[in-house]
This record gives structure tokens, C-alpha cells and sequence, in this order.
């Protein structure tokens, strides 16, 4: 049997008329950027996560760099951060002349560390850029206790988590701006680049919509210098469509997370690796189902491939060890929690169409590595 990590066919064959109808009404209107279709998504959306206002743009790494520069983050400023997440997150503050300070992460989910938050604070510190890891909310309650006694702002970069809740708060709404990204592979994904800044406040919402478009009040009249990151009006009308549909696909997700859960109970116990943790507060929406294979991961991964198993590492290489950010002066070993991470997780497939049949597939083969492992051990060739 093949199971892929992600298969977006199926979704997309069975919602195929109603997406041909929205892209044929957009080819139809003449009207290919912003216009009505992105407004009714930005209202769409707002509703969706709990918030007042929706500003839609051409990526989820625009929406970060535009939160930022609506925060006026510039040159010689700080933004505290996770080292474990994807590029888009540090590079939006660095692109401003920031600093990315990054904190290290919970072993448990991934997120960014509460904890080690203040310690990290300095005078130059201008805000603090959470990441929901994995469609997992980081524990925003500590989060914002710190912010508030600092006087700083906090951005949430929902990107994997649109649909996720912390405390029965939505993904996006508790910052006071949070990050949608609408690729592809998404859990709310489009038919190409996409992105969404949230919010309740309504001049941060009016800037980010004049940043979008180049700092411009008008066509021609442009109060400050912002970037062309205006979002496509057929990308909004497959977003629109697949908005209806997205609850349906989150508690598919979280029903083969469960499944795996108690497909692979056992094989936890035997210590070759570890499910992923869902805080008790937290709806997690699974995104990504992640787990950990301590001292084997690589050899775990080249089994899944051998069998046909999509799998994934997100992510190999941490920030603070990424070339292009050697100029911060991080050295190897300064958040050893996202360099483990990064050395031992692996992502199997978990979409909503993915099969019990391909799941028990999945868990056979985990446990044949597991098995494999034991006879290894016992015949004294150590894989352990």
C-alpha cells in the first residue's frame, strides 16, 4: 500500500463543481484582485476566528511582515520568538531590520516556552510573535500575562492553526493581531499563495490594508512606503468555498489523530518514540500529526519510505542554525529543546480523506520497526 503524507485530490474532486462555479464567477466579474470576492472573505473570516476585522494579502509570510509593520517595527528592534517554526516567521522580522530574539520551546508541543519568555525581554524588546505549532495554540494565557505587564503587543502566527481554540478562544483573536496562511497543503488551503491578517483593533486593521497596497490611502496617494501584497480574487472564491467545509475537515483530522493515538499506544510504551501531547486547554487541529523517535529517527524515517509511507521532518535545521541568521551570533547548543525537536520528529500523513485502512497500514509498519529495533538490539548490533 502507498499512503502519501498528503493528498489534496480527494477534497478537491468533491467540492469540483462548486469551485469550477467560483472560479467562473470571478473569470466572469473581470474583477481579479481584492474587490467583492476578497471582501467577502475578509468578513468571512473575521467571523470565523473571532475577530472585528479581516485584511486579506498574497501569503501567510506577507501577513506576518504586515502585522509587524503595522506595530512600526524597524531597524534595532527585538521581536521575541520561537527557533523552531518555519523560515516565514524570522525572516518577516529580519526583513525589517529586526532582531529576531528566540526563545527556546515546550519539548511537550513545540511552542514556544512561557517560561523562558521574560528572561529574553530587554529595552529593546517591541514584541512578541508566538507560534502555533502543528495546529496546536501555544498557552496563550502566560503568554499575554507577560506581554501586558511589559507593555507589548503579541502577534500570533496561526498559519498551521485556523480552526484551533485555546480556552475556547479561536487561533488569531487573542493577540492583537494574529496570521492566517492559506497554502495549498493548509488545513484551509487555496489554489496557490494566500494569506490574512486578524484583528479587533480598528486602526491596525485600517493600516494593514493601506500597507497592502503600497501605503496608499488612494491609488495615487501614498502615505507611507508599505508593499504590493494584495490578495487574488479567485483565490478568495476557493477560499469562500472551502470555508464551509473547514470544521467538518478539522474534526476529521483530530478523528484520525485519535485513531492513531490507540493504534500506536502500545508501540509508545515499547520507547522507540512518543505521540504528540495535546494540552487539556487546547483544541488542537492537527495540522501536522508529529511524532518523536528519539535515536532513531532517521533510520524510522528511511522504513516509513521503504513502505510507502509519506513522512516529513518540519523542521531539520532551526532558525538561530540557519546561515542567512549566523550574523545573530546563536551558537549551537542555546535552545536545545528545538535542536532535539529538530533531530528526532517525524510528520505522518493525517488529511481528512486518509483511510482507516491506511492508517492501520501506517501503524503495522511503525510497529514493524519496532519490532526490527528489538531483534536488532538482542542480536547485540545496538539499534536502540
Amino acid at each position: 500500500m502507498r499512503v502519501p503524507l498528503i493528498d489534496l485530490s480527494g477534497q478537491h474532486e468533491s467540492l469540483r463543481p462548486n469551485l469550477l462555479e467560483a472560479v467562473a464567477r470571478v473569470i466572469d466579474s473581470q474583477q481579479f484582485v481584492l474587490g467583492p470576492e476578497v471582501a467577502s472573505l475578509e468578513e468571512a473570516i473575521a467571523g470565523y476566528s473571532s475577530t472585528n476585522f479581516a485584511v486579506g494579502c498574497a501569503s501567510g509570510s506577507d501577513a506576518l511582515l504586515l502585522a509587524l509593520m503595522a506595530l512600526d517595527i524597524k531597524t534595532g528592534d527585538e521581536v521575541i520568538t520561537s527557533p523552531f517554526t518555519f523560515f516565514a516567521t524570522g525572516s518577516a522580522i529580519a526583513r525589517l531590520g529586526a532582531r529576531p530574539q528566540f526563545v527556546d520551546i515546550d519539548p511537550r508541543t513545540y511552542n514556544i516556552n512561557p517560561a523562558l519568555v521574560e528572561a529574553a525581554i530587554t529595552e529593546r524588546t517591541r514584541a512578541i510573535l508566538p507560534v502555533h505549532m502543528y495546529g496546536q495554540c501555544a498557552d496563550m494565557d502566560a503568554l499575554l500575562e507577560i506581554a501586558g505587564r511589559h507593555g507589548l503587543p503579541v502577534i500570533e502566527d496561526a498559519a498551521q492553526a485556523i480552526g484551533a481554540s485555546d480556552r475556547g478562544r479561536q487561533a488569531g483573536s487573542m493577540g492583537q493581531l494574529g496570521c492566517f496562511s492559506f497554502y495549498p497543503t493548509k488545513n484551509l488551503g487555496g489554489a496557490g499563495d494566500g494569506g490574512m491578517v486578524v484583528t479587533n483593533d480598528e486602526s491596525l486593521a485600517t493600516r494593514v490594508r493601506k500597507l497592502r497596497v503600497h501605503g496608499g490611502a488612494t491609488e495615487y496617494q501614498h502615505d507611507e512606503v508599505g508593499i504590493n501584497s494584495r490578495l487574488d480574487a479567485i483565490q478568495a472564491a476557493i477560499l469562500r468555498v472551502k470555508l464551509g467545509h473547514l470544521d467538518e475537515w478539522s474534526e476529521a483530522r483530530r478523528a484520525k489523530a485519535a485513531l492513531y493515538d490507540e493504534l500506536l499506544y502500545e508501540d509508545e510504551r515499547a520507547g522507540k518514540f512518543v505521540r504528540p501531547f495535546v494540552r487539556p486547554e487546547a483544541r488542537h487541529i492537527f495540522h501536522q500529526y508529529v511524532i518523536r523517535a528519539p535515536g532513531s529517527r532517521d533510520e524510522l524515517i528511511q522504513h516509513l519510505s521503504q513502505h510507502q509511507v509519506g513522512n516529513k521532518i518540519y523542521y531539520p535545521v532551526p532558525l538561530h542554525m540557519q546561515q542567512c541568521f549566523s550574523y545573530l551570533n546563536y551558537k549551537q547548543g542555546e535552545f536545545p529543546e528545538a535542536e532535539r525537536a529538530s533531530l528526532e520528529t517525524v510528520a505522518l500523513p493525517c488529511f481528512p480523506e486518509l483511510t482507516e485502512q491506511q492508517q492501520h497500514y501506517v501503524a503495522d509498519v511503525l510497529s514493524q520497526f519496532i519490532v526490527a529495533g528489538r531483534a536488532t538490539s538482542k542480536s547485540g548490533l545496538g539499534l536502540a
